[in-house]
């Protein structure tokens, strides 16, 4: 079945288990487009990066790839040399396994930091990787890490009578917070479109999606986003600032925002996704400003777990923030119920509480004054096993 990162015309993919995971689970991906598709891409923040991101991050420049090549289970990061060594043997392998320049190769590593890329595993795994137009999910299953599921999502629409697709993957279970990117995501379309004008809506997009999402505050160093075009469907040619490019970026707004709030829902031990909208504030910043306290804090997330209705963690996390408003216009609402009124707590059922925070999905809503500001983020609550995972990662 075609999905994820096969839905769009002219890609293939699969995934194998070639033992750097110390199990049987697929841990090598490969996305390939024979014809070459155009390429753009959004990387971590993070001082330091991994070295395989590194090399990707520097082949993206050429504008074209073939070839997408992700490992799980090891990092490949704060290697020093031997790391950068690693990244160029790990093109140079997937280049000479598909055809193609090692340039044209974007490699990407997940997984334990520190520990030396076992290229001649990766070397076997290349071997056996027979990438088709059904190997979306095998592909999407090789990149796990602490997920506890395969994140796939995919849409179809037409551009001026022709049909377009966009589908795409992602990992990511733990370390993930805002400040690009904060996982490991690829996402294909077949739109016909340049590099630059792939980049304006890449960007555009992951401010309010893959920047969005926050699970523990922690931003990775080998976290990236890459989005390929094999320009394959019939569409007219799409430039900025038209209302073909804008149809494009709401396409790929609900592959991205699908992907955002199944990363969000599978965090590390997590057993629900929280929505939190802000609005009201001066300015969007101030509103991201809040929302991005509350998605991190340790005290909201195990509130959330633990079914408690503990408005006053929320409005702690508001007023430390940093965003300017009124703290006697704030109001709150868990779910359709309204817990705080104008900086002052209101008599509410603790019962529809409770139903309404025991949903796999809750939604915290803070409205903080009259403002045009608003902001939306996506998180989850801390359970007793996501201190367990973390605390067993390396052993």
């Amino acid at each position: 079945m075609q999905s994820g990162v096969t839905f769009s015309k002219g890609f293939t993919a699969d995934g194998v288990a070639c033992g750097i995971k110390n199990n049987s689970d697929n841990d090598l991906a490969v996305i390939i487009c024979e014809k070459g598709a155009k390429a753009a891409g959004v990387f971590t923040q993070n001082v330091i990066k991994g070295h395989s991101l590194k090399l990707s991050r520097q082949n993206i420049q050429n504008g074209i790839a073939k070839a997408v090549v992700i490992n799980s289970g090891n990092a490949n990061a704060c290697l020093a040399e031997r790391g950068d060594a690693d990244a160029l043997k790990f093109a140079q392998l997937s280049a000479d396994a598909f055809g193609c320049n090692p340039a044209e190769v974007l490699p990407a590593s997940t997984g334990v930091i520190g520990k030396p890329l076992p290229l001649n595993l990766i070397s076997a795994g290349l071997s056996k990787i027979s990438p088709t137009i059904d190997g979306g999910l095998a592909a999407a299953q090789a990149i796990m890490t602490t997920d506890t599921k395969p994140k796939q999502a995919e849409v179809g629409f037409l551009l001026g009578g022709k049909q377009v697709h966009i589908g795409g993957m992602a990992k990511g279970s733990g370390m993930v917070h805002p400040n690009m990117a904060t996982m490991i995501s690829v996402i294909t379309t077949d739109a016909n479109i340049s590099t630059q004008t792939l980049k304006l809506a890449l960007k555009t997009v992951c401010e309010v999606s893959f920047n969005r999402i926050s699970i523990d505050g922690d931003t990775s160093v080998c976290d990236e986003v890459l989005l390929l075009s094999s320009c394959m469907a019939d569409n007219e040619y799409i430039k900025p600032a038209t209302f073909q490019f804008s149809i494009f970026v709401d396409a790929l707004k609900v592959v991205c925002i699908r992907l955002a709030k199944m990363l969000a829902a599978d965090g590390e031990g997590a057993t629900k996704l929280i929505t939190v909208k802000v609005s009201g504030t001066k300015t969007n910043d101030d509103a991201h400003k809040i929302a991005s306290a509350i998605t991190k804090s340790p005290l909201c997330k195990t509130a959330a777990f633990g079914n408690d209705a503990n408005w006053g963690r929320i409005i702690t996390a508001v007023g430390y923030s940093g965003a300017s408003f009124d703290p006697l216009t704030v109001d709150i609402f868990i779910g359709d119920l309204q817990v705080c009124k104008n900086g002052g707590g209101l008599p509410f059922s603790e019962a529809k509480a409770l139903n309404i925070l025991k949903k796999k999905e809750v939604v915290y809503t803070i409205n903080v004054g009259s403002g045009k500001g608003s902001d939306t983020m996506y998180t989850c609550d801390f359970s007793h096993d996501y201190i367990s995972i973390n605390a067993d990662y390396r052993t």
